[in-house]
């Protein structure tokens, strides 16, 4: 019996019947460009989020975290959004059922008992894996017929309308999905999704996810704002996202944009323009095998995110600038070989570097002896979303 099916019986005094898996992602590119209806590439990595499952004959879910003493209980009766529910687990659980019974599946009680190594906090969507984990149970036990796609869009929704965070679909569909995705969604509703064919095993790099120490506490505002200002730069054209904007009319209403939206949004739209372009540099790069140009990308990325977005450092903070010194770190442990950038949301938590292999251990060394042991994590790339391990 695996180790998680021994937890659930002890838990639950009755044995699993499934066990599922839903794995952590890392955005290779496409910084906060989702939510504009622009182009991501991300990839599904080895940590995983996992849930030991059997139906209870009652109408609630019941779930039990690794390391959390408290059960989570929410009664399939009672979905409706709770506003103070946000931002817990509980919020998450009912979301995502709340998502499959819109759509007419029927859902009954089960019993999960959840671990990960997908850490809250490490920007490899610890949340999304969570969600996808529980859309990709729930679909499978009650033959709810949802596709990969329909899972993440389910995740998303449970995040967005009941935990309150205005995330983009990237986390979702990137876990949902599985391998190394270019996604495309200008129309929210059949987002296209590219599978991108390369070997990250032999392009003679390290794949790195790099701890800052920072955490995302409190920072949800930080968060809300960059949609916000962008839906003020669009709303200058009569338009909800940028996607909407051509470019060259957002060029040609400068002084109007700027004093309709204020200057960070003006700076933040023009990394979401350029941003664009950049993954689809990106995505042909890998396509035609030149890694160095993906690299040479990374670092753009990496720098615009910094400047024009400004998504490393929190409004204000002076004394903490997490992030902002692990990039540093990072560039100058690197001399110019490799690529770094922010990674995910921003703000706090990781940064992202690919590591040429001849100079791993150093870097590593150098990054933990300033970060902390275990702040540097070299992942690989997993070509599974989220999916059945064990059951029928």
């Amino acid at each position: 019996m695996s180790e998680i099916r021994e937890k659930f019986e002890q838990t639950f005094h009755t044995p699993a019947t499934h066990v599922f898996s839903a794995p952590g992602r890392t955005e290779l590119s496409g910084n906060h460009t989702d939510h504009q209806r622009g182009c991501v590439l991300a990839a599904a990595v080895e940590l995983d989020t996992r849930a030991a499952i059997a139906l209870n004959g009652t109408s609630r879910i019941r779930v039990l975290s690794e390391g959390y003493p408290l059960l989570c209980e929410v009664d399939l009766n009672d979905l409706a959004v709770r506003p103070g529910e946000k931002n817990t687990t509980a919020a998450l659980i009912r979301g995502v059922a709340a998502g499959f019974a819109r759509r007419g599946c029927a859902l009954r009680g089960f019993d999960a008992y959840v671990t990960s190594t997908v850490l809250p906090g490490s920007g490899l969507s610890s949340s999304a894996a969570f969600e996808v984990l529980l859309g990709t149970a729930i679909n499978h036990l009650f033959s709810c017929g949802a596709d990969a796609v329909e899972i993440a869009k389910i995740a998303q929704f449970a995040e967005n309308v009941y935990f309150g965070k205005p995330c983009g679909l990237m986390d979702q569909m990137a876990s949902s999905v599985g391998g190394c995705v270019a996604i495309d969604f200008a129309d929210p509703a059949a987002p296209v999704v590219t599978p991108v064919d390369f070997d990250f095993s032999a392009c003679g790099h390290a794949l790195c996810i790099i701890d800052s120490g920072a955490s995302h506490a409190d920072l949800t505002d930080e968060y809300a704002a960059i949609p916000a200002e962008l839906s003020a730069v669009s709303a200058v054209f009569g338009k909800a996202v940028l996607r909407e904007v051509p470019e060259a009319d957002f060029y040609a209403a400068l002084p109007q944009v700027r004093h309709a939206a204020g200057d960070r949004a003006v700076l933040r739209a023009i990394h979401i323009y350029d941003e664009n372009r950049r993954v689809a540099a990106q995505v042909a790069a890998l396509q035609r095998g030149d890694f160095n140009d993906f690299l040479r990308y990374v670092n753009l990325s990496g720098f615009s995110s910094q400047n024009l977005l400004q998504n490393v450092i929190p409004t204000g903070a002076t004394a903490h600038q997490e992030v902002a010194l692990a990039l540093a770190l990072a560039r100058h442990l690197l001399g110019g070989r490799g690529a770094c950038r922010v990674h995910g949301g921003g703000f706090a938590g990781t940064i992202q570097a690919f590591v040429p292999d001849d100079m791993l251990e150093a870097f590593r060394t150098g990054i933990e002896a300033v970060l902390g042991a275990g702040s540097c994590h070299v992942l690989a790339i997993r070509p599974t979303g989220g999916t059945l391990l064990e059951g029928k």
